[in-house]
């Protein structure tokens, strides 16, 4: 694809169930390399959006535009995107009947047409990244929580993306299980993926985001830099919801 310095651009983004606005005139954008991390009460939209950006909901408004190929109900689209973007979500939707190191090789062998040893390489490459090659013959059932979102992060890493998209990744996880899935991704973007992350793991927000994204009540209130967003944010909702979080 493209080299361009726009990774994700959202403009006028828009997306209702039924009665309900989930999504109200969302603009965004996100560079390449750059990490982003939502934050805001549950049912104000952060799902529903990154769910948007690789076509798993379809928006009804405004433009989506992944790395120069604008989402539309056109498959080819939406399949090249997908290509592109890397998914982990609060469950790790990891098969339970083929071992670790299948789960890893399974998408590699029938999107991009790897050959079995090739798949395993990678494989096994990735489990080493994030840290548990010993894993890779155990079912996700054997493994912790923690491992097991791991083992979903290097799934997604597999199949080289241009961005990953993060829906709250550690909220399902025991506290104990949760650095670890952060440290992972906190060596991730140090190596200069493009991220867009959805959590209320504060300390992690201020540590590797260059963007933080407040979200209320389907729309974006607030963007600004860790340092602005933590220490002088401009809008009573976002001040609001700091003192909540944070306090706790």
């Amino acid at each position: 694809m493209n080299e361009r310095s726009e990774m994700i651009v959202l403009r006028g983004v828009g997306k209702r169930f039924g009665s309900f606005e989930a999504l109200r005139n969302i603009d965004l954008t996100v560079d390449r390399g750059e990490k982003v991390v939502v934050c805001g009460p549950s049912g104000s939209g952060k799902s529903t959006m990154i769910r948007c950006i690789n076509r798993l909901e379809e928006h009804d408004a405004g433009t989506i535009i992944v790395d120069g190929v604008e989402l539309t109900g056109n498959t080819k689209d939406i399949n090249a995107v997908r290509r592109e973007v890397g998914m982990v979500f609060q469950q790790f939707n990891l098969f339970p009947h083929i071992s670790v190191v299948k789960n890893l090789m399974l998408a590699q062998q029938l999107v991009r047409k790897k050959s079995k040893a090739e798949a395993r390489a990678k494989a096994m490459e990735y489990l080493e990244r994030v840290h548990i090659p010993d894993q890779a013959e155990k079912y996700p059932s054997q493994l912790s929580g923690g491992q097991q979102q791991r083992v979903a992060i290097a799934r997604a890493l597999c199949m080289n993306p241009e961005v990953m998209l993060f829906d709250e990744p550690t909220s399902a996880l025991d506290p104990e299980m949760i650095s670890e899935v952060l440290d992972v991704m906190v060596e991730l973007a140090n190596d200069g993926m493009t991220m867009i992350c959805v959590t209320h793991e504060m300390g992690f927000a201020r540590s590797v985001a260059d963007k933080m994204v407040f979200m209320d009540k389907a729309e974006i209130v607030e963007i600004a830099t860790p340092d602005v967003f933590f220490n002088a944010p401009e809008n009573e909702r976002t001040k609001q919801f700091l003192g909540q979080i944070l306090n706790h």
